[in-house]
């Protein structure tokens, strides 16, 4: 079990808003067996189906999937009683790096046994590092109004599930009509985006805990379908995703059970989305048609599964179609294989430019882009040219970055820095109520916890703007409302 100091504020009854009792226990006892045997068939499954030429490959393969899911299946059998952060950040390393070296024969055959083997035990060290790190920290809940004091009423928060109104709208109005400000876009898509991610986790936390009205059910699906549509309509399916992964997440941590009928008509639709992605993209991106219209969306919905439909060279499985997009694993393989054998150590550079992003670009117009150490890496590797940046963006990922910087010293200290700070923020906000400042803050770390694509840099700047958006506005709602 986690150490947890005991010791309760006076006159104080804590609350732990994501456990409420023996039955909640009860039910994370049962996740944690359901995960355990789900764990032990998947990896029979990937030791059989495995497309590996070297036999070690494979027991990496398997190990940094197990790995992957080790803090998730932790997390079930403590009762779920705190965000996932950390759980969420190592189970995303399962489709990003484990299961390429077991089923991604094709995408690595530039590299030889060697170098795969090396990524894989880096992969490997980031993991036990943090898991680690994570299981040794101790600490005390935190005490202050940061972290012990709601921002809002109960009845308030009943009603958040009604401002998915509010951003659904908005995200209608920036797709469809040119009725946002060019200049405002930037923070009006923070400020809803916020608004939306906040709005699904606890829409669907209430949910699977039962607390969700029939009236609310249909309000949140109703708003929910339409969000996912208007964010696909630019073949970027990212967001998406991370809001399917957060709305998820708030189910299984409330309800302590896990929704499989939602979770399998979901793979199947991005299944086929992303299989028909790329001809898409070569149409409305590259030979420029127009964008579709809000009357349009049926004939482009159906276009984009008539792509996905047809037949196409070669005899990839639609699963390995979906592996090859969200693979981050060629990208380290190309780092370790050049570092610091062609290319020398950057030792720290591109974490230079995280501290700038936290400077608000009104009072810095010229800061640099938060992607700037994307670009940085892709010109250092011969990847892209300076001018290619401005169009294209490189998925590298916080562990590539982190071996490009210290090599395997950089692997091991990114993952002890996820697993003590994270395990730090869970214990100290063990008590702290949904709409507290803290409560808050853990809602959107977790929403962040899917950008694992990005590098530090971007990682952070995109959460400091959700930040002062979904922090601050719980305030300006008090300050005028009186909440």
């Amino acid at each position: 079990m986690e150490y947890v100091s005991p010791i309760p504020l006076p006159h104080e009854t804590p609350v732990n808003y994501g456990m409420l009792g023996p039955t909640d226990a009860q039910r994370g006892r049962k996740l944690f067996l359901t995960g355990v045997v789900l764990l032990c068939g998947v990896l029979v499954y990937l030791a059989y189906t495995a497309k590996v030429d070297d036999p070690l490959h494979l027991i990496l393969g398997l190990a940094m999937f197990a790995l992957s899911a080790l803090p998730s299946l932790l997390w079930a059998r403590s009762g779920g009683s705190r965000f996932p952060v950390f759980e969420t950040i190592l189970m995303l390393c399962a489709n990003a790096y484990a299961m390429p070296v077991l089923n991604a024969r094709e995408q690595l055959a530039l590299y030889a046994p060697e170098i795969i083997t090396r990524a894989a035990l880096t992969v490997m060290l980031y993991q036990l590092s943090g898991i680690i790190a994570y299981s040794a920290v101790r600490g005390v809940p935190g005490r202050t109004s940061f972290w012990r004091e709601s921002l809002v009423t109960n009845e308030v928060e009943k009603l958040i599930v009604y401002g998915l109104i509010l951003s659904t709208g908005y995200i209608w109005a920036s797709a469809f009509t040119s009725w946002v400000p060019r200049e405002f876009e930037g923070i009006l898509r923070a400020v809803f985006y916020g608004i939306s991610i906040l709005c699904t986790f606890i829409s669907c936390q209430r949910w699977g805990r039962g607390e969700l009205t029939g009236t609310e059910k249909t309000v949140l699906l109703c708003t929910l379908i339409p969000q996912l549509i208007f964010m696909s309509v630019g073949l970027i399916l990212i967001a998406a995703i991370s809001l399917i992964g957060i709305g998820l997440l708030g189910y299984v941590s409330g309800g302590k059970r896990i929704p499989w009928l939602v979770i399998a008509a979901t793979f199947a639709i991005l299944a086929l989305l992303h299989t028909g992605k790329t001809r898409m993209r070569t149409k409305y991106w590259d030979e420029r048609y127009p964008a579709p219209t809000f009357s349009q969306l049926p004939a482009y919905f159906s276009e984009w599964i008539g792509y996905s439909l047809e037949p196409t060279s070669g005899d990839k499985t639609v699963s390995q179609k979906i592996l090859e997009r969200t693979s981050l694993m060629h990208m380290l393989c190309l780092i370790v294989d050049c570092t610091p054998a062609r290319q020398d150590y950057l030792y720290g550079k591109t974490y230079g430019y995280v501290l700038p992003q936290l400077v608000p670009r009104l009072l810095w117009p010229d800061k640099p882009k938060s992607h700037i150490a994307t670009y940085e890496l892709s010109i250092y590797y011969g990847l892209q040219q300076q001018e290619d940046t401005n169009t294209t963006t490189i998925a590298f990922g916080l562990l590539t970055e982190a071996y490009a910087n210290f090599g395997l010293f950089g692997a091991m200290l990114l993952g002890v820095f996820w697993g003590f700070w994270l395990k730090k923020l869970q214990i100290w906000s063990t008590f702290s109520p949904m709409f507290s400042f803290a409560g808050l803050l853990m809602v959107l770390l977790t929403a962040w916890a899917f950008n694992a694509e990005l590098t530090m840099a971007a990682w952070v700047s995109s959460l400091e703007q959700a930040v002062i958006v979904v922090l601050g506005l719980p305030m300006v709602l008090r300050s005028l409302f009186g909440f």
